[in-house]
């Protein structure tokens, strides 16, 4: 066992990338006060049909249900998916918004389908649903099998306490010593290995890496001085940080790095709706409406110029 690993829970060891979070421990908890977690989602911007993009689809394209785009979300988590308190069942979030901006655009009604983040390559595959929208990363292993439509860069956020005295960290001899709460086997945690490998042979001194399965825990660890730093999903912990008003950002660093990472719309290898979803996302992206979404769920610093099919992924390891 790595000597700088100390285990307080449970690994997660099913965890797939930083992408595979689905802690349900949001779930049902409000979220900032100018954030509407109601099942109508009043306020939620709305797509028109977009004609150039409907006429992308493959014509022998086959809906998972016929005029409907039904689309799979592992909802546990803001600002990314959780149910309305409403209902206990209607996802709302992020997700859910990209999703209907997708379906409006396509001329198409929306039904998401709640999923476990390990169901929804199996799920898409065999046609169940027509697209994936769960914070997917692209690599170049999934674009084997997949089709993407990138939405939102693959950010990675370290935060601190409110009185902490560190103020940023720009690069890996930055958190050097710390002591740092991040989730296993993410992409997350293979960024800090690789970090404290290097301020190790450099000299330094070595992270002191700590596993958390519970959020609770984790939190009280960084506010009672047990933990420094939190590396994790920028989107969860900013939001988090929105909400709670107890931690702050100190650095950010692409998923993939020293590889840029971008999450997307998941489709079928070659099923023929990969182009028009893209098509959908710049017009949003060109009339507004993207960026009303990702002002309403704190994920502006996240966001993207142009929505491209299959950009090169994050490299086979």
């Amino acid at each position: 066992m790595n000597p700088f690993r100390r285990r307080f829970i449970g690994l997660a060891a099913a965890l797939l990338t930083s992408a595979a979070w689905t802690s349900p421990v949001w779930a049902q908890t409000p979220g900032p006060a100018d954030i509407d977690l109601s099942a109508t989602q009043a306020g939620r911007p709305v797509a028109s049909p977009v004609p150039a993009a409907i006429g992308l689809i493959a014509k022998d394209y086959k809906f998972a249900a016929p005029g409907t785009l039904t689309v799979a979300i592992a909802v546990g988590r803001l600002p990314f998916s959780v149910f309305s308190p409403d209902d206990n069942s209607t996802p709302v979030g992020s997700e859910p918004d990209i999703a209907s901006l997708i379906a409006g655009g396509l001329g198409l009604k929306l039904s998401i389908v709640p999923v476990a983040w390990a169901d929804w390559p199996l799920g898409l595959q065999s046609g169940k649903f027509d697209a994936v929208i769960s914070n997917v990363t692209v690599t170049e292993l999934r674009k084997e099998k997949f089709d993407f439509s990138t939405y939102r860069n693959d950010q990675l956020g370290l935060y601190v306490k409110n009185d902490s005295p560190i103020r940023a960290i720009h690069e890996p001899r930055d958190i050097a010593g710390l002591k740092v709460i991040v989730g296993a086997a993410t992409n997350q945690e293979q960024i800090l290995l690789r970090w404290n490998e290097q301020n190790v042979k450099a000299g330094l001194n070595p992270i002191e890496i700590q596993y958390f399965d519970d959020d609770v825990l984790q939190r009280v660890a960084i506010q009672s001085g047990r933990a420094d730093v939190y590396f994790g999903p920028n989107a969860i912990a900013g939001y988090q940080a929105a909400r709670e008003g107890k931690t702050r950002l100190v650095g950010t660093f692409s998923g993939g790095w020293p590889n840029t990472a971008q999450i997307a719309v998941t489709t079928r290898k070659g099923a023929g709706l990969a182009d028009a979803i893209t098509a959908v996302l710049n017009e949003q992206i060109a009339n507004g409406n993207y960026a009303k979404v990702l002002a309403r769920w704190n994920l502006t610093s996240e966001g993207i110029t142009e929505s491209r099919t299959n950009p090169p992924g994050l490299p086979k390891s």
